[in-house]
Order: structure tokens, then C-alpha cells, then sequence
């Protein structure tokens, strides 16, 4: 998959949790010498189990929209620590409780911290430049 449109699924999955109003905003871009398994870690928490539940919806439906579907979704039912496994990003929706507890941020510390507007100005560079490489050739 290209850069940009990793980058702009992401950005979309970011949308989806701002939208309904997911608290505490990770982006983690994890280092390729880390072993990681993944590019990017879309982290947020959720006041309760229904909250959790529609910030998972929402992603889902979106990037189905876009024709992008999850390889995995796990913890849906309880609603502690939904998984969504996109395969090169992974967002990860939290109780305030799991969230304390699982600490993903100190796990992962080696990993860049993103704001969603560096997601989105990176996807906008990478656009202009294939733009201005096509007029080129």
C-alpha cells in the first residue's frame, strides 16, 4: 500500500474518534526496527462501554465505505480494549481503566508521537509531489 493512502485511511479512522468525541488522541508511528507488526497505532479511551462501541462502529463503517475492511476486531462485546487490526494500522479504543492499565504508550515509547494534523499535512505533501512529478514527465 502507498504512503499517502495509509496515511489518509488513518487520518479517517482519527476523524471517526474525534467525531464521537474519543478522549485522550494517540497517534504512535511505531520505528521499522522495532519489530513492530504494524506502521501505526491509533490509541483513544471511551467514557463507558456504549462510547467505546460507537467510536468502533464509526471506524468500521467509514473506512468500509472507503473499501477498507479490518483483518480483526477484538474486545467488541466487553468493551474494555476494542481492537481494530487494519493490518498496517491498528487502533486501539480504551476503558480509562484498561487504557492505565495496559500503559500501550510506555510499551511503545520508542515510537514517534503524531498529532492528526501531521498525518494529514504528510498525506497532502506526498499528493502534491506525485502531482508535480506527473506534470514533469
Amino acid at each position: 500500500m502507498k504512503a499517502d493512502d495509509l496515511n489518509t485511511q488513518v487520518f479517517e479512522a482519527i476523524r471517526a474518534c474525534q467525531d464521537k468525541k474519543a478522549e485522550q488522541l494517540t497517534i504512535l508511528e511505531l520505528d521499522k526496527n522495532s519489530g513492530a507488526f504494524t506502521d501505526y497505532f491509533v490509541i483513544c479511551s471511551g467514557t463507558n462501554p456504549r462510547q467505546i462501541q460507537a467510536i468502533s462502529d464509526e471506524i468500521e463503517l467509514r473506512l468500509k465505505r472507503a473499501g477498507i475492511y479490518p483483518h480483526n476486531i477484538e474486545g467488541y462485546k466487553q468493551a474494555e480494549w476494542v481492537l481494530l487490526d487494519y493490518v498496517d494500522f491498528v487502533v486501539h479504543i480504551f476503558s480509562q481503566t484498561a487504557r492505565r492499565y495496559y500503559d500501550l504508550e510506555r510499551l511503545w515509547r520508542t515510537a514517534r508521537k503524531l498529532e492528526p494534523a501531521e498525518l494529514a499535512t504528510k498525506s497532502r505533501r506526498r499528493a502534491r509531489a506525485r502531482k508535480a512529478a506527473r506534470k514533469r514527465a
